[in-house]
C-alpha cells in the first residue's frame, strides 16, 4: 500500500513477543526463567537504537505451576520492571497467557502503557504521523473476557463493539498510514494451523482492506513466526522470545517505517 504523502521522517520502534517469563523449570523448548536475560538484552539494544517507542505483543509472562495468582503477579512485575527500563514510551498487547490465572484488570493494573493508553486493552496512538492501533482478541465465543483461565486458547474472538471501534479509528485516520498490533493471528487465509488464528479474523480483514492506508499487521502467539500478504497489507508474526536457550537464542526486532511507506525489519 502507498503511504499518504506529507511525512518527512521515519518511525522506528522495538518489538518483542511471547517472553512467557516465570520462575519455573524449562519445558521442552520453553526456557521460562531465561526470558529475564533475553528481555534485558532486547531493552539494552532498544535503548541504544534511538527509537520512538517499544511494544510487546502479548504473553509477556506465564504462571506459577500451582496457578497461584500472587506468584504470577510477582513474575509479571519482574518482567515488567525489565521492560520499563526502556527510556521512552512502552506499550503492551494482551495475550492469552496474560489472563491464565489473572483477570484483564489485574494484568493491566500491574503493567504500564504510555500516556492515554494506560489501563486499556485496546487503543490507538499516533507517532510522527502514523496511527498505531492495538487490538484485543482475548474474548470467548460468547464475547466474555478471557479471565483467570476460563477460556480455550484456540478460541479467540474480537467482539462487535471493538470491530465498530476499529472501523471508526480507520475512518478518523484516513489521512495517515496505519499499523495494527494484535497477539493472535489475523491472516487465517494461510496454511498455518487454525488453532492460532482469531476466529473472526475475516471480519477484521474486511475492515482493513477497505482502507488503503493500512500498511501492516504485527502479531505474536505463533512462536515459529510467519509472514504473509493480502490486499497489499503485510502480516508479520514475530518469533516467540521464550523458545530455545539464552544466550544462543533470542527474538526481538527493530522496525522502521519510512516516509514512502516501505517497512524495514531488523531482528
Amino acid at each position: 500500500n502507498a503511504a499518504p504523502s506529507g511525512r518527512k521522517r521515519s518511525v522506528r520502534f522495538g518489538m518483542m513477543t511471547d517472553s512467557h517469563y516465570a520462575d519455573i523449570d524449562t519445558k521442552g523448548t520453553r526456557h521460562y526463567r531465561e526470558s529475564i536475560a533475553k528481555t534485558r538484552e532486547a531493552i539494552d539494544c532498544f535503548n541504544d537504537a534511538n527509537l520512538d517507542f517499544i511494544i510487546e505483543l502479548g504473553d509477556i509472562k506465564d504462571m506459577a505451576s500451582d496457578k497461584d495468582a500472587s506468584k504470577t503477579i510477582k513474575y509479571l512485575k519482574q518482567i515488567e520492571k525489565e521492560l520499563q527500563r526502556y527510556k521512552g514510551p512502552v506499550y503492551h498487547v494482551l495475550g492469552n497467557h496474560d489472563m491464565d490465572c489473572l483477570s484483564k484488570e489485574e494484568f493491566l493494573g500491574n503493567v504500564r502503557n504510555h500516556g492515554k493508553a494506560d489501563g486499556k486493552a485496546y487503543y490507538g496512538f499516533t507517532v510522527k504521523g502514523i496511527r498505531f492501533i492495538v487490538l484485543d482478541a482475548n474474548y470467548n465465543e460468547d464475547m466474555s473476557d478471557y479471565c483467570r483461565g476460563n477460556f480455550k486458547w484456540t478460541s479467540a474472538w474480537i467482539p462487535q463493539e471493538q470491530l465498530d471501534w476499529l472501523e471508526a479509528e480507520l475512518k478518523a485516520n484516513s489521512d495517515k498510514p496505519v499499523v495494527v498490533f494484535v497477539h493472535q493471528m489475523l491472516d487465517s487465509f494461510t496454511d498455518v494451523t487454525p488453532k492460532v488464528f482469531v476466529r473472526n479474523a475475516g471480519q477484521v480483514r474486511e475492515r482493513l482492506k477497505k482502507h488503503p492506508q493500512v500498511l501492516a499487521v504485527f502479531q505474536g502467539h505463533h512462536h515459529p513466526g510467519h509472514y504473509s500478504m493480502m490486499n497489499g497489507i503485510h502480516y508479520f508474526t514475530l518469533k516467540g522470545m521464550i523458545e530455545k536457550g539464552w544466550p544462543e537464542h533470542n527474538s526481538y526486532a527493530i522496525v522502521e517505517i519510512r516516509p514512502d511507506g516501505s517497512i524495514y525489519l531488523d531482528g
